[in-house]
This record gives C-alpha cells, sequence and structure tokens, in this order.
C-alpha cells in the first residue's frame, strides 16, 4: 500500500461514509497515523441519491473526493480497495491492493440494500445506496419512457410508465414525491405524445403509517401531501414478488409496474472476512465506547454498529447523525485510550428528523418544534446545503434547486450510460445484451 512507516499508532478506518469521514477529521494527526480505504475515491451525500435518480441534481454535487478532503493534512492517507479479510489476531486488514497493519481498527462500512431473501426482487428492483445505482434508475426511468412511445399496446405502455417505490420511510416518501413532480411537470413536456395520466405512482410500506420514526401526525401530514399529489399509498402491505412488469403482494393485490424502486430496508455492510462477531439485526454488536467484543483494538460505528441503549434497544437510528456523533466522540475516545484514560460512554443526542415530499412540502421535527409546508420546506433545503461537503457541492446543489424550482425544469433528463442488466437477471420487459 506504501503507506510510510511511522512512530504513531496506526488508525485504519474501512468506509468513507459520514462516520469515518467524521472520526477521519477528528483525530489528531499529531497523535495518530490514519489510514482511510474506501472502495470508492469519494465521499457520497446519500441522503440526496433520490435527486440524482429523479434528475434533479448533478451526481457530481453529492460526491466529494477523499483526497480533497484530506488534503493539507500530515499523517493521514488514502487508499481505495476492497477488504478481503480481516485478521483481528495479528491485527492486519488484507485488501485487493496489500495487507496493512493497524494499532486500532475502525469499521464504518454503512449499510447496504437489505431484499429480506427475496431473490427475484433483489435481481431486478432498483436499489439505491450508491451514486452509480441512482444513475442506473435515472436511466431506467427514461429508457422505459422511451419503450413507452413505441408501444402499439395500451397495457404494456402503462407498465413501462409506472413506477413502484417499496418502503415509507424518509427515502421512499421523497423518492415518491419527485416521481409525482416529474409527472406533473416534466415529462408531459418531454412526450408529448405520451398520455402520461397513465402513469401510476405506487408506494408501499409494511408498517400501517409512513415515516414511523416520526410522529403520527408528520406521517399523517407527508400521506396527505402524497396521496394530493396523485401518489398511492398501500400501507400494511408486503411486496411478495416481482416478474419485471407486475409487482405481486402479500394480499393478492397486483400493481403493473416495470420500474421497482427499492427503499425498504437496510442491514449492515459487514467488511469481508471478519471474525466472528456478535450481531444484531444484521449489525455488529458494541459497547457504549463502539468497542468490539472480542476483538482488541477494533471499533464499529454507523450503520453497521448496533449499541444497545434504554431509548434504543435495537440500537441507534441507521441515520447520519448517530454515525457523525459516533465518529467525534471515538476520536476522542482513541486519544483517551492512547493516553491510558478512562473512555467516555456515547450518548445520542437527536437533533430531529425530516423529510421533503415535493415543493413547498416537508415535514420537519426539531426537538422542541415540528414545521409542516414551505417553512420546513425551506428548513430541509438548508440543513441540507449545509451539510454538503465542499463549498463548490453547495453552490451547485443551491443552483440547481432555483432553477428547478423558479422554472419547474429538470435539465439533466439524460442516459449518459444505458441501464442494462446481467444476461441471467433480464426481466420480462427487457431486452437481453
Amino acid at each position: 500500500m506504501r503507506i510510510p512507516p511511522s512512530s504513531l499508532p496506526r488508525v485504519v478506518i474501512i468506509g468513507g461514509g459520514f462516520g469515518g469521514v467524521k472520526l477521519a477529521r477528528h483525530l489528531d494527526k499529531d497523535e495518530f497515523q490514519v489510514v482511510l480505504i474506501d472502495r470508492h475515491n469519494y465521499h457520497c451525500f446519500q441522503p440526496l441519491l433520490y435527486q440524482v435518480a429523479t434528475a434533479g441534481i448533478e451526481p457530481g454535487s453529492i460526491a466529494y473526493p477523499f483526497r480533497k478532503i484530506f488534503a493539507g493534512q500530515p499523517n493521514c492517507f488514502f487508499r481505495m480497495a476492497e477488504v478481503t479479510a480481516v485478521d483481528a489476531n495479528n491485527k492486519r486488514v488484507e485488501t485487493s491492493i496489500g495487507a496493512l497493519a493497524y494499532d486500532y481498527l475502525v469499521l464504518a462500512t454503512g449499510a447496504k440494500t437489505n431484499f429480506f431473501g427475496l431473490q427475484r426482487l433483489q435481481a431486478l428492483a432498483m436499489p439505491m445506496k450508491t451514486v452509480s445505482e441512482a444513475l442506473d434508475i435515472r436511466s431506467l426511468l427514461i429508457q422505459h419512457f422511451e419503450k413507452a412511445l413505441l408501444s402499439e399496446n395500451l397495457d404494456e405502455r402503462e407498465t413501462y410508465m409506472s413506477a413502484v417505490v417499496v418502503g415509507g420511510g424518509p427515502t421512499g416518501v421523497e423518492l415518491a414525491g419527485a416521481l409525482a413532480e416529474l409527472k406533473k411537470d416534466i415529462l408531459p413536456k418531454d412526450y408529448p405524445d405520451l398520455d402520461v395520466r397513465m402513469m401510476e405512482i405506487h408506494l408501499i410500506d409494511s408498517n400501517t403509517r409512513l415515516l414511523k420514526e416520526m410522529a403520527e401526525a408528520s406521517s399523517a401530514r407527508a400521506a396527505a401531501y402524497l396521496r394530493r399529489m396523485g401518489v398511492h399509498l398501500w400501507l400494511g402491505e408486503r411486496v411478495a414478488d416481482f416478474d419485471g412488469a407486475k409487482v405481486s403482494c402479500s394480499s393478492g393485490r397486483i400493481l403493473r409496474a416495470a420500474t421497482v424502486i427499492w427503499a425498504a430496508g437496510v442491514t449492515g455492510a459487514m467488511p469481508a472476512g471478519l471474525p466472528a462477531v456478535n450481531l444484531s439485526g444484521g449489525r455488529i454488536q458494541v459497547d457504549h465506547c463502539n468497542r468490539v467484543e472480542g476483538l482488541e483494538g477494533v471499533f464499529a460505528i454507523g450503520d453497521v454498529a448496533c449499541m444497545a441503549s434504554d431509548n434504543y434497544a435495537q440500537g441507534h437510528p441507521m441515520m447520519a447523525q448517530p454515525a457523525i456523533q459516533q465518529g467525534v466522540l471515538l476520536a476522542a475516545n482513541l486519544l483517551r485510550q492512547k493516553r491510558g484514560e478512562a473512555l467516555l460512554p456515547f450518548l445520542y443526542r437527536n437533533r430531529g428528523s425530516m423529510a421533503t415530499v415535493g415543493r413547498n412540502k416537508a415535514v420537519t421535527e426539531l426537538p422542541r418544534i415540528r414545521l409542516y409546508g414551505w417553512i420546513a420546506w425551506i428548513a430541509w433545503l438548508f440543513v441540507h446545503i449545509y451539510q454538503l461537503v465542499g463549498f463548490r457541492n453547495k453552490v451547485a446543489v443551491l443552483w440547481n434547486w432555483m432553477h428547478n424550482y423558479l422554472r419547474h425544469s429538470r435539465d439533466l433528463r439524460l442516459i449518459i450510460r444505458p441501464f442494462r442488466r446481467p444476461p441471467n437477471q433480464v426481466s420480462t420487459t427487457e431486452t437481453p445484451r
């Protein structure tokens, strides 16, 4: 890997999400040598992936190079690699570009899509956890409209145009709202010779209400917004199967759609070759200082870590804020451990939740206040602009939003690379390569 030897303890961080980046930036570089390993060379701001998927913003606006983040920081190194094994006994990680010894290892690998064992859905539905997957969704949506334009069969045309979003959390709600706005404002202009009114947008969730982590009033408000926008809500419903043209639900309901976007669940993204550890709900069990039991010098933070507490028996929410706060505290605790001091326990401070449903429509819950409608939407905009990494990205996203808002337009409806499934995963509505 060509990491220079150092007399300082080496902290190896696997994963450059919110927690990994925050930890790397807060570690004292005069006290530690820091090595961040990620399979991508950029940090992705995942809360805005749905806007890339629906042609709202450019993919480069939510991605920022790790080397730019850590430029000018001594004793901080980035390597793009896949971790293939963790040798906890010898304190080494094996990667696709070689092995590296560590003094402290931090697992910050985040989460991956959980299809709950539904194999055909895993093959045919569209996940949305990376920039590449968001671009695939954007391409597929446009490709399906191009096919609908050529179809002489009305049922087939409706199938190509319609979409099913699975999952009623913030991602699913925001995605369904963005699709509804595309249907209302954009697609009729792009396809004047198609009856876009045939397009159906369905949102399915197994819970009896949307946004289950938020208050019932916020859930009801979000549901009302979506229904007014023409989204069909199927709550208390589960997806049983998808053949590429029809979604089969557990109740026997059949929904005709060629596009299924899966936002229904996540599980911890385990590094390959990790020694046996205690798991809870697909996440690594850690103590209140983020230590992995039985593995000396190994810590886990963020979505991959399950830290049970009185208020969070199943672990903290798999969102950015717990990961960020754990990263900041672990930076301080690693220094305390090096100095032989007692570690500080993690105490999560819930700073609130928010979800935007569409233009001038959002629900926001802050520690002492709830906001709805236009003011909640403005709050959502500023919070997300503030959290983006890099001044250029902040400006680019703000400009895109202003342009889209004032002109009711989205100019990024591009098929940069046509989406094609592997030959063994071709659906009934797509042509193989």
